[in-house]
């Protein structure tokens, strides 16, 4: 604790002092912006707006090089070295990205996480081949929990429990680029939880041609994808531009009975004028409902493999059903990122936005109808049908959880001299309703009413829940960021100081609830000081040291969870304190005709969070577990290689080495577990990625494959996940234009391809499998993780054109 307070110190000094620093001559960059320079509009096969404004890479910019010329289908450029997976870094920070090169020859169903698994230090745990579920994530061990992810300047995370919904913002038809940045925020993100890094998406630009893009998908899982978009080109003289674009998707559950239906549109307008000057409108609207994956504990998949399922079938008493456990995830976003040039040295970067999700979520689950629990107290009897010998009755219960959030972050950038001075104010506020129900299902299965309509009331005519939550949430930050330039450019020194001020308070109305009420107040200094120094014009070295906090993860901190099979909570409110870091970096890279980044890392993280996902005990509602485990020490090596073309032939190579440990014993409740100086949960000691891509201009194909090594799944350390390798491949051709047709493009995406059947990654994580006697002596009993299932072989043929 001393040695992490003297760091903070040290860099809140190093800040303090290089604030002093004399001003000097002019920079053009604007890094409070979240949008990097245009990108090319797929399909239309002509080349990218000269309007683009040049921006530096700095530390405080999540920016990366950019392909901004379409050549072929899709957005393809073929000039991205590393076939898509490697485009140039300048931050003085741990950056990579993928850009069209890459994602174009992608299954069009992938999600975000699933695209960026090969780059060094991202562990992407599978879940269905196809993507369309959804991904969970890893960098450098920390989970996607404790990453930020920013979409055109909106953070898109659920703002309490931090979890991404990637696939329910854009297609990845409209996706342009994504750069993840290991490690280290972005310190004008508008994000507080991410201690672990920050994932940026980028959306492609309108065109400034009238046209469009169509793609249709078909494959096993009977699934299928159909995209369009319209492009409006330059609507007069206006300099407005835009797309509108609507996708239709479903599918069957790779493993198990049940599937699921995807409806998505995508539409961004941009108006441009002088000189900077920018103001977009970004809507998106998902709807998709889908039935859930069974997750198994390690003895269920020994014993069962994959065919540890719901059921398809339904006998009363059945709640495991299939057709009962499922979800539905609406989400609307809009956003207005607006770019204006006040003066030649006066910027100012504004993004209001405005973010809708909701459910619900639907489990199945035995209720006794005359022993039963409202809260604290007896139920009484509930009156319901077709019993169990044992008096239970099957229902479905339902969580149409309902949550909305707005907010603005706006950057004021003021450059004199080599000097550039930018001071930021990101407000946002978030409201969560979430009241669960039961109804009861007839002797087929079915829910005798549609969802959340009819629940099962007690005597007195209230709803049964098991919680009855309203939660709201407001946070206030402001950052200011100074960059100075010196040695002609050659030198780059950044310091920045970031401060968040977040309210939270929380209700449950369920009788009994202890607290009924719960507030909680944060406050978070976070100083940043980053320097690089170009060796030449293709060699870079950097250092930096950062902070970053992460708030306590979901309103299961805040609430008791209750069931009606208990008369006391089955989940008491955490006292978790703010996830705080402190991290160091130094790294070296060059870029030309062969890329190379390698950079070495340390971390410390006080209070860290381990946020598993384990089902509330005899049910099938999985929910968020937050645990404090204390402090945790990071250290490692990532490095990634890539080449630009040669002989239309551009390999990718990344690695990573990591050493993660637990610095404190855990608190297991009646003793403390001799945890310190175990390996820290979800931490492969070796991951990895090989890459090959093809593309002549007609025929192109990638080839990857990626390593991650055996993983702890307990604080303990005797239980854990073996080691797994997959591999995928795509193949394809590309033909000229064909009448209106534009590079219509034929293309065959092979995942998995061996078919190999493991584990992805844990679900929750325990404090340990096998009882084990605690410090002071008590014994404390054993509990196994749950798991996902890695997803199987899939096949996807893809026809595509523009036009």
């Amino acid at each position: 604790m001393i040695k992490n307070r003297f760091r903070i110190a040290l860099l809140c000094s190093t800040v303090s002092v290089y604030g002093l620093g004399d001003h000097a001559e002019a920079r053009k960059s604007s890094p409070a912006a979240s949008h990097t320079a245009p990108a090319s509009s797929p399909g239309n096969g002509h080349k990218a707006p000269v309007h683009q404004r040049q921006r530096d890479l700095e530390a405080h910019s999540d920016e990366s090089v950019r392909v901004t010329a379409s050549n072929f289908g899709g957005g393809v450029s073929n000039t991205t070295p590393g076939g898509g997976l490697m485009p140039v870094q300048t931050a003085p920070r741990s950056q990579s990205g993928i850009t069209r090169d890459f994602i174009a020859k992608m299954s069009p169903t992938s999600n975000v996480q699933a695209l960026i698994s090969n780059l060094p230090g991202v562990v992407t745990a599978s879940q269905d081949p196809i993507g369309v579920t959804g991904d969970q994530l890893t960098i450098r061990g920390m989970n996607q929990m404790q990453i930020g992810y920013v979409f055109e300047g909106v953070p898109i995370a659920d703002p309490i429990r931090y979890a991404p919904y990637t696939s329910t913002v854009v297609d990845t038809e409209n996706l342009g680029s994504v750069t993840v940045s290991q490690g280290s925020p972005d310190i004008t993100a508008p994000l507080y939880n991410a201690v672990g890094g920050q994932i940026t998406m980028s959306e492609v630009n309108p065109s400034h041609k009238m046209g469009g893009y169509l793609s249709l998908t078909g494959g096993t899982h009977s699934t299928n994808k159909e995209f369009l978009r319209f492009e409006t080109g330059d609507i007069g003289n206006t300099g407005i531009r835009g797309f509108l674009s609507y996708s239709h998707s479903s599918w069957n559950n790779w493993r198990g009975m049940g599937g699921g239906v995807r409806h998505h549109t995508d539409e961004k307008f941009i108006k441009e004028w002088g000189e900077g000057n920018s103001v977009s409108a970004l809507f998106s609207y998902n709807w998709m409902e889908s039935n859930s994956y069974r997750r198994p504990s390690l003895a269920a998949w020994s014993q069962y493999g994959r065919s540890y399922n719901y059921p398809g079938t339904y006998t009363v008493g059945t709640a495991g059903y299939y057709d009962l456990n499922k979800g539905r995830n609406n989400a609307m976003t809009i956003a207005a990122p607006a770019h204006f040039t006040l003066r030649h040295d006066l910027h100012l970067n504004v993004t209001p936005y405005y973010m809708h999700m909701f459910g619900p979520s639907v489990w199945g689950q035995n209720v006794s109808s005359a022993n039963s629990y409202f809260g604290t107290g007896p139920a009484g009897n509930l009156n319901l049908s077709n019993l169990t010998a044992s008096g239970d009755a099957t229902t479905q219960a339902v969580d149409p959880w309902n949550q909305k959030t707005s907010g603005i972050n706006a950057a004021l950038e003021w450059t004199k001299g080599s000097n550039t001075l930018t001071f930021g104010y990101w407000y946002s506020y978030t409201q969560h309703e979430e009241l669960a129900t039961f109804s009861p299902v007839d002797t087929s299965g079915n829910p005798v009413a549609a969802y959340g309509h009819d629940p099962i009331r007690v005597a007195d005519g209230s709803i049964l829940t098991p919680y009855d939550l309203n939660f709201k949430q407001q946070s206030n930050t402001l950052y200011l960021v100074d960059t100075l330039k010196l040695l002609h450019d050659r030198l780059s020194l950044t310091a920045g100081f970031k401060t968040t001020m977040l309210s939270r308070q929380g209700t449950n109305l369920v009788p009994g609830a202890d607290p009924y009420k719960n507030a909680k107040n944060y406050f978070a200094p976070m100083p940043q000081f980053y320097a690089s120094y170009k060796l030449s014009d293709h060699d870079q070295v950097y250092i930096n040291g950062t902070t970053a906090f992460r708030a306590p993860g979901s309103v299961q901190v805040y609430s008791q969870i209750f069931d009606p099979s208990s008369p006391v909570a089955v989940q008491q409110p955490g006292n978790l304190k703010p996830e705080y870091s402190i991290g160091e970096e130094i790294g070296y890279r060059h870029h030309g005709f062969y890329n190379f980044a390698v950079s070495a890392f340390n971390y410390n993280l006080t209070n860290h969070q381990v946020t598993s996902y384990g089902y509330v005990a005899g049910t099938n509602n999985l929910i968020a577990q937050p645990m404090n485990v204390g402090g945790q020490t990071i250290r490692g090596v990532q490095a990634e290689l890539g080449l630009g073309n040669w002989h239309h032939f551009s390999p990718y190579f990344s690695g990573q080495y990591l050493h993660a440990t637990t610095d404190n014993n855990f608190n297991a409740g009646s003793d403390y577990l001799p945890t310190k100086g175990k390996k820290a949960v979800q931490t492969p000691k070796f991951s990895g990625s090989i890459g090959l891509r093809y593309d002549d201009g007609h025929i192109f194909g990638n080839f990857s494959m990626v390593y991650v090594d055996s993983q702890y799944t307990t604080f303990m350390n005797d239980e854990a996940m073996h080691s797994y390798i997959t591999s995928n491949m795509t193949l394809g051709y590309r033909m000229e234009k064909i009448g209106a047709l534009k590079h219509p493009t034929l293309q065959l995406n092979l995942i998995n391809l061996a078919d190999n059947n493991y584990l992805s990654s844990p679900s929750s994580a325990t404090g340990n499998a096998k009882a084990t006697k605690g410090i002071y002596g008590n014994t404390v009993a054993g509990s196994s993780p749950i798991y996902i299932v890695g997803g199987g072989f899939a096949a996807m043929v893809s026809v595509s054109t523009g036009f």
